[in-house]
């Protein structure tokens, strides 16, 4: 790490203290970054065109939901809907904050093929950021979110995919708190195809996170302002689903070889998972780690938005009923962040929710 560059930086306790505030106990981050192209695809599982005013609708009832903040710390907003009011017309960076939610902002621009490879990929959106970011900043957002995403199977990934993505993520990472904005540093191995192992699943995921560290280290990047949004290890989906605890034991394990103490939060993304078993495995986590040197916590989107798009079903008669499954949701992860979550879950026995890697632009 150098120095200077933290000395010289002039939101370098801001972005610490907002690093700290997000991943505080019994908090976690509601991602709902998803590009116009996917929120319409959700949308369409209930019938309702992809509008901007209907994606505008769908992101204000999850921020408007009585009592999120108790449980939820930051939003990860896509750039159209940082931007955007409710139709009260209040902007929705302040009614978050009314609710003591932190704005977030996605600032890649998508995933791209890597050439001769086999559906491994790369992230896009160096080019303007911190341009980008500035204009963020003044908009309020104060943290960001850049994705990376690993193909694993029983060949993949490639040294050129895990370098062309771990360097992506430390050039990200430098831009954002050189314009004031907390990076989440998300490096997924993701769930897919096939019965490949979770030892297997581990074995990349400490390649993967040791990478990014170093690469971070590199560009200077203090880790005490960043958090970090990895995978939990998790066999490939035609092998049986493990028990939540042989898979905190393997996270576990993972995260203790490859995290630095410094980095605050670790919050782990659904990707994939059920609701109940993102909850079930969460709690799982503190018992194998209760003394951890960071927030073990989430940053779910899918596993919180499913159910609560599934109850809402488009209907204005319905908003209220929503917004409770989703304040209970996130409730039911707060428990399981502090390690006393008992159930039942609020939406149990539902499937895993998978979704294809869509490529191209996040603007579209």
């Amino acid at each position: 790490m150098n120095y200077a560059f933290e000395k010289e930086n002039p939101f370098m306790e801001e972005l610490k203290a907002t690093a700290k505030k997000i991943s505080g106990r019994g908090r976690g981050i509601l991602a709902s970054d998803e590009s116009n192209a996917t929120t319409g695809k959700r949308l369409a599982t209930i019938d309702l065109a992809n509008t901007e005013d209907n994606r505008r609708d769908w992101r204000e009832l999850l921020y408007t939901a009585p009592g999120l903040g108790q449980y939820i710390s930051g939003a990860i907003m896509f750039e159209e809907t940082l931007f955007q009011s409710g139709a009260d017309g209040k902007p929705f960076v302040q009614t978050l904050n009314e609710a003591n939610i932190i704005p977030g902002i996605k600032v890649d621009t998508g995933l791209q093929p890597l050439p001769f490879s086999d559906g491994e990929t790369a992230t896009q959106g160096l080019d303007g950021m911190a341009d980008r970011m500035k204009k963020y900043y003044d908009q309020g957002a104060r943290f960001a979110k850049w994705r990376a995403v690993i193909k694993v199977d029983d060949v993949y990934p490639t040294e050129k995919a895990i370098w062309e993505n771990c360097h992506g993520l430390a050039r990200y990472a430098q831009i954002a708190q050189e314009n004031g904005l907390v990076p989440i540093v998300e490096p997924e191995v993701t769930l897919g195809d096939g019965d490949y192992s979770i030892e297997r699943t581990a074995f990349i995921s400490e390649k993967v996170n040791s990478q990014v560290m170093r690469w971070l280290n590199e560009y200077n990047v203090c880790l005490d302002a960043i958090l970090l949004k990895p995978n939990m290890i998790l066999p490939g989906l035609d092998a049986e689903i493990p028990p939540p605890d042989v898979v905190a034991k393997y996270t576990v394990m993972v995260m203790k070889r490859t995290i630095p103490p410094a980095v605050p939060g670790i919050h782990f993304l659904s990707g994939g998972m059920s609701a109940e078993e993102s909850t079930l495995n969460l709690q799982a986590l503190q018992e194998a780690y209760p003394n951890s040197p960071w927030s073990l916590t989430f940053s779910y989107g899918r596993a919180l938005q499913s159910p609560t798009l599934k109850t809402w079903q488009g209907k204005p008669e319905n908003k209220a009923a929503a917004q409770e499954m989703l304040v209970k949701l996130a409730k039911a992860n707060s428990e399981a962040q502090q390690g006393k979550y008992k159930g039942p879950h609020p939406f149990p026995g539902d499937g895993r929710i998978l979704q294809a890697l869509r490529l191209g632009g996040a603007g579209k």
